[in-house]
């Protein structure tokens, strides 16, 4: 059954009850943010329109950037901005921020410890027509693996929002992962959100697998764990909105009370979500472990839809691992 205590909307699998991109939650959480302090300037990198960084242009003028396509420039600049008390958000397709500009995001944010904030927008197979080139599937682990950076994917527009806003207060660099494609608005002001901390979404009653995940195949997720209940497999499903640091506690917990663990993301396999989940619960608590997420393959055109299925990325994808760690 879904979990009360997070404040979901009632329609949660009503899948054209609303739906917006989570580049339009960072769209209205910089302006927000921009609103509390005078300090957030929003940089980008032409592509103000696609990334919903126009909706600060237009609020804050003066304290917007265009840099031009230079994303190598965008992160140094930015970085220059925070080394003077600013609060700086750089906006591009995450294929090129931080796919482009990784070695000056590490080297002028990161190993500076600075707060700059880095928006990949577009990310994932779900961009869709724009083919591999434009597919960001490798920004979480390029962003994971840098010391000092905060890592969130927010799993619809509402919390996008919030994200958008608490990053910009968090006092760390950090990267904030966007989609283009419109999906599930599943939470509302109410839900909570805080940084390094994942919630439950769905708990079936003493539940056998885990489904983890980060960004808007949660909803693939939630339809998955509703069709297994009606199955007589119990699960549970919690939303990782924030990759790095992972809420370790709230996983270890979820280990220690379950058979397995299935992991779902729009990203590679190596270095995800699954990835940080499986490093620690090595370490920590071993459980049997599936990841739904792309392996080892670049994306490719076509639709959404037809995206998930080919990559193995749906509703029937997870439920099926779910199946097998299930058997174990």
């Amino acid at each position: 059954m879904l979990n009360t205590n997070a404040q979901l909307h009632s329609n949660l699998f009503d899948a054209d009850a609303l739906l917006a991109p989570t580049r339009d939650g960072f769209g209205k959480g910089v302006v927000e943010a921009g609103q509390k302090d005078e300090r957030v300037v929003v940089l980008c990198a032409d592509l103000a329109e696609s990334t919903r960084a126009e909706w600060f242009q237009k609020e804050f003028p003066k304290r917007y950037v265009e840099i031009g396509v230079a994303e190598q420039n965008l992160a140094a600049v930015a970085s220059g901005f925070a080394n003077y008390g600013k609060i700086p958000f750089i906006t591009s397709y995450a294929a090129f921020n931080p796919g482009r500009n990784n070695e000056q995001i590490r080297t002028t944010a990161s190993l500076a410890n600075l707060p700059v904030k880095v928006c990949g927008m577009h990310a994932g197979v779900s961009v869709g027509p724009d083919g591999a080139t434009h597919q960001a599937l490798e920004d979480i682990g390029l962003m994971r693996m840098q010391p000092n950076m905060v890592v969130i994917v927010p799993m619809d527009a509402e919390e996008a929002r919030k994200a958008t806003y608490a990053a910009a207060f968090n006092g760390k660099p950090t990267y904030l992962r966007f989609g283009r494609e419109k999906s599930p608005v599943l939470t509302t002001a109410a839900t909570p959100f805080e940084i390094g901390k994942g919630y439950t979404l769905w708990e079936s009653e003493s539940p056998h697998v885990a489904i983890i995940g980060c960004g808007t195949l949660l909803f693939e997720a939630l339809k998955a764990a509703r069709a297994l209940e009606a199955q007589g497999v119990r699960t549970t499903v919690i939303n990782m909105h924030t990759v790095k640091p992972l809420d370790t506690d709230l996983l270890y917990r979820t280990a220690s009370a379950v058979h397995g663990i299935v992991t779902v993301e729009e990203h590679q396999a190596a270095g995800g979500l699954g990835s940080a989940v499986a490093e620690f619960l090595a370490e920590h608590r071993p459980v049997p472990m599936e990841m739904v997420a792309v392996r080892d393959r670049f994306g490719q055109s076509g639709t959404t839809v037809e995206l998930y299925r080919e990559y193995g990325l749906d509703q029937q994808a997870i439920e099926a691992a779910v199946l097998r760690v299930a058997k174990r």
